[in-house]
């Protein structure tokens, strides 16, 4: 029988994404949860595909709902399992923090204690990745390199609510031998990334700008940062080896790992790479208050050594090779009519 594999917030980017390389480079199936009235955006090159029931299908659910997420693991009992739904958004944390940490806290809790009561019942045993995220390292001193020891400091709701993920995938796999294994990614971006995220808010507003929806003037906030980028297609593919990795027993119940570009760049220099790929020569940049978070993540540096000392990875898609693919993306949407938020 054909093995399955769950993931969870098919319809953002990364979870399009590792649907796609799931669906390209291996025999296993595809069940994506999302709600009924989320955007189809990401998936629509999948629909055809997802009408036929062509090794992919969707199951309808929220994690909120306890039951509706008991019923989706019984039913389904799939072999592995990539949790990637969340509020992930670090700004619209600070307008809705008790919605992110619900979602984001109690809804990993709901999966994971549904797979650890049906475990009991039946000896289900699937392997479990858990995404966390590289926020939770929060405001980290300058020139260290943050490793997977390095102390946690939450600096958004949003943060925080994946400090408590982070903890429950480490406790699940601990505790009652569940097959977990954490990450934390750091910047990921390419086609597809939500236009909140600082590289494509730039890269939307450019492509506005040369379809004359916006005037010559792009608008930012916190320009201070300095991050490594990565290419979400780069780290998917992290997430496959080490579910693979985890299936063969090659990493304990628990385990947490960072997974991470190695380009750093501060956030000027994006704006400036960016605005090269341009086709317009005359945009003006300009800082918005009211992009501005209260607490910002502004120094995030990885080591990636744990990673590539378990599977055999690293990334391979050049930074300036995701900026380009990031503002192609947003081109042709616009090109379609699709014209996006002002936001």
């Amino acid at each position: 029988m054909t093995k399955k594999i769950l993931i969870t917030g098919i319809t953002g980017q990364v979870g399009s994404q590792l649907a796609d390389y799931i669906l390209e480079n291996t025999p296993y199936d595809v069940i994506g949860l999302m709600r009924w009235q989320e955007p189809m955006d990401n998936l629509y090159h999948l629909t055809d595909r997802i009408n036929r029931k062509d090794r992919i299908s969707l199951f309808y659910a929220d994690l909120n709902d306890y039951s509706a997420i008991a019923r989706m693991i019984r039913e389904i009992q799939p072999e592995y399992i990539s949790h990637l739904a969340a509020q992930s958004y670090p700004k619209t944390s600070f307008n809705i923090p008790i919605e992110t940490l619900q979602t984001n806290i109690i809804g990993t809790a709901n999966l994971l204690e549904n797979i650890r009561q049906l475990k009991e019942v039946d000896g289900y045993d699937p392997v479990v990745h858990i995404c966390s995220s590289s926020e939770v390292y929060g405001r980290a001193k300058p020139g260290i390199a943050l490793s997977e020891e390095t102390q946690f400091h939450g600096a958004s709701p949003y943060s925080i609510s994946k400090i408590g993920t982070d903890y429950l995938g480490q406790f699940y796999g601990e505790a009652y031998r569940i097959r977990t294994f954490v990450t934390r990614m750091g910047t990921h971006s390419g086609p597809r990334r939500s236009d909140v995220f600082f590289e494509s808010t730039v890269a939307k507003q450019i492509a506005l700008i040369e379809a004359e929806y916006q005037e010559p003037v792009i608008h930012v906030g916190n320009l201070s940062s300095t991050r490594t980028f990565q290419d979400a297609r780069d780290a998917v593919r992290a997430y496959f080896l080490l579910l693979e990795a985890s299936e063969q027993g090659k990493i304990p119940c628990g385990e947490y790992f960072n997974i991470a570009g190695e380009e750093a760049f501060k956030l000027p220099e994006v704006i400036e790479i960016l605005l090269g790929m341009s086709t317009r020569r005359d945009i003006r940049v300009i800082t918005d208050q009211e992009r501005f978070r209260p607490i910002d993540a502004d120094y995030q540096m990885f080591d990636n050594t744990k990673i590539r000392s378990t599977i055999n990875w690293k990334p391979e898609i050049p930074a300036r090779q995701m900026f380009a693919d990031l503002l192609n993306h947003w081109r042709e949407e616009i090109s379609k009519g699709k014209i996006p938020l002002n936001r």
